[in-house]
């Protein structure tokens, strides 16, 4: 059983899949299951919350072309953009996925419909993917939509409802310090906390820059995948270089591998790294995971 699970999606303008190479495409073809973390709300709302930064928004017709292209059966919602265009931008995205036949986690009209777990049945038994992200601008309440929120005592309640429903427990965590590579002293240790509470594995995203990873009473930690595809323009370098997690279930026991990847700044062409840029991008990790 192998599943992919990879950062950062914002298509937000016409796309054409072609850019995407045949390394990738075949990559995913090969997955039983793949997650993506789509990012930008899909909707044509053009009432905007107020936030500092910037406001994303997906092109509907690329971002179902790129999804479909790579066969991806599931997004994470939980973002610190999902509510940038409002609760009508949240119900959009949900009903655009849910039309396109796409899984959703992390996000709903309410936080108790945000904090759902997504169950995927396999035939290396039943996955839980648990999904929520760092509170900014996009949190869902009682009575609005929004992202599942970080919230240490509801994240415990639902790793541990999950563990008693699931064989494994996936969880996908949207935060971290925009731009620098390493997690914070906080992060690592709230990381751990969740891997102590009954996560499986736990992988991050939302640094839009890679950072290493480390395995802690057996149960690996990814702090940032980077992105994967995003086409804005970005004058830092990591902003164009991520992972795919590749995450293979055999005999009831976990193993990962990194695959390197890079967009490219002209036209946001994606491709899978190779020979001496691979190694260099495998080896960058090797030193964060030394640090950390």
């Amino acid at each position: 059983m192998k599943l992919l699970i990879t950062g950062d999606l914002v298509v937000n303008q016409a796309y054409n899949v072609n850019r995407i190479s045949d390394e990738i495409r075949v990559l995913f073809k090969q997955s039983d299951y793949s997650i993506v973390n789509l990012e930008a709300p899909v909707t044509h709302n053009s009432s905007k919350i107020i936030k500092t930064g910037p406001h994303l928004k997906s092109n509907k017709k690329s971002t179902l072309d790129v999804l479909k292209y790579l066969n991806i059966d599931a997004v994470t919602l939980a973002n610190n953009h999902i509510l940038d265009y409002d609760e009508k931008g949240v119900i959009d995205t949900l009903t655009f996925c849910n039309e396109n036949k796409i899984q959703t986690v992390g996000a709903g009209k309410s936080i108790e419909e945000a904090a759902k777990t997504l169950f995927i049945s396999t035939p290396k038994g039943k996955i839980a993917i648990v999904n929520f992200a760092e509170n900014e601008w996009a949190s869902a309440t009682n009575t609005t939509a929004g992202a599942n929120p970080m919230n240490i005592i509801d994240n415990v309640t639902q790793i541990k409802e999950a563990r008693k429903m699931a064989d494994f427990v996936f969880l996908i965590i949207h935060g971290g310090h925009e731009y620098y590579n390493l997690p914070s002293p906080r992060m690592q240790k709230q990381y751990r906390f969740y891997a102590e509470q009954g996560a499986d594995i736990v992988i991050g995203h939302h640094t839009h820059c890679i950072s290493g990873n480390e395995v802690y009473n057996g149960v690996p930690i990814y702090y940032s995948l980077g992105n994967f595809l995003f086409t804005s323009a970005n004058s830092y370098e990591d902003w164009y270089l991520g992972f795919v997690l590749e995450i293979e279930i055999n005999n009831d026991q976990i193993t990962t591998n990194l695959h390197p990847i890079k967009q490219q700044k002209q036209d946001f062409a994606l491709s899978l790294l190779n020979n001496d840029e691979k190694d260099s991008m495998l080896n960058r990790a090797i030193d964060y995971n030394k640090i950390i």
